[in-house]
């Protein structure tokens, strides 16, 4: 099955494509159009001189009651588990370990914080930065310190695995993921390959759900166009979406979900981007 969906939901300017104008609950309006969403709240977590920020039980709470059985959030993990190290806002040449990197006993707290969603949890993102030298030597140390990860973690949700590292997408990187049963999670912007220019390269080899992250390449230049109002296709994209389509009309018939995930920064208006990949994929 092919979900759509957005990169969350909490938009004022979706009203009259998403909403009514009338809804006290945005979440249980947007589900009415959508089948997934992507949580990426509860990934900014990570404070110097503070423990981790972890979600909250009523939050989790109005979210697990908000949307039907068959509706499934992808959620982005902690990035307190994600980042290597602190943000370096200081930019100064040394950096600060970050001790909670890949923590399997705190990705058990947040594991249990978000328990009250059950199966509609459906894929957990961990999404990793760029890791330059000075943060991860290399693709074989990554691979080696995720492995200890899953190795130590409750596998009760679906995890899956983002990275930035544009050398890393081969052959050896794709290899773990399918051996560790991970599932991949593709990002179409910012300085990443074209997904359609790789993927089928090692789709034979990957038998777990699939994530498609679209977000576009300049995030602030796109924010300057819109001034936040997200309404609007102000940078078609029609081209990759031609590519897209393709690829998900060759997707829809695997077993598995298959995620699309579609941030507004892609082309200005998530729902209208999946409104136009829907009706490409309708369209002999």
């Amino acid at each position: 099955m092919v979900r759509f969906g957005t990169c969350s939901w909490k938009y004022d300017s979706w009203t009259g494509i998403v909403y009514s104008g009338f809804e006290e609950n945005h979440l249980i309006g947007y589900s009415k159009s959508f089948n997934t969403v992507e949580v990426d709240q509860w990934f900014w977590s990570l404070f110097n001189d503070a423990p981790p920020k972890l979600p909250a039980a009523a939050t989790v709470k109005e979210y697990a009651e908000s949307v039907d059985q068959n509706f499934r959030f992808t959620i982005k993990a902690p990035n307190s588990l994600t980042l290597t190290h602190y943000y370096n806002r200081s930019g100064s040449k040394e950096l600060t370990v970050n001790p909670y990197f890949l923590s399997p006993e705190l990705n058990e707290k947040f594991f249990r914080s978000i328990d009250p969603l059950g199966e509609k949890a459906g894929v957990i993102i961990y999404q990793f930065e760029y890791l330059n030298k000075q943060k991860m030597r290399s693709q074989e140390e990554f691979q080696a310190l995720v492995y200890e990860f899953v190795k130590n973690i409750d596998r009760r949700y679906k995890i899956g695995i983002e990275i930035r590292n544009p050398n890393y997408l081969n052959r050896r990187f794709f290899d773990f993921l399918a051996g560790e049963k991970i599932i991949p999670v593709f990002l179409e912007g910012y300085y990443m390959p074209p997904v359609t220019e790789y993927i089928y390269n090692y789709l034979p080899g990957i038998e777990t759900d699939i994530v498609l992250r679209l977000h576009g390449p300049d995030r602030s230049g796109i924010e300057q166009k819109t001034n936040n109002i997200w309404n609007t296709i102000v940078e078609p994209k029609d081209s990759v979406i031609a590519q897209l389509v393709r690829l998900l009309r060759f997707l829809k018939e695997r077993e598995t979900d298959i995620y699309v995930n579609v941030n507004n920064h892609f082309e200005g208006s998530a729902p209208l981007t999946i409104q136009k990949i829907k009706e490409n994929m309708e369209a002999e």
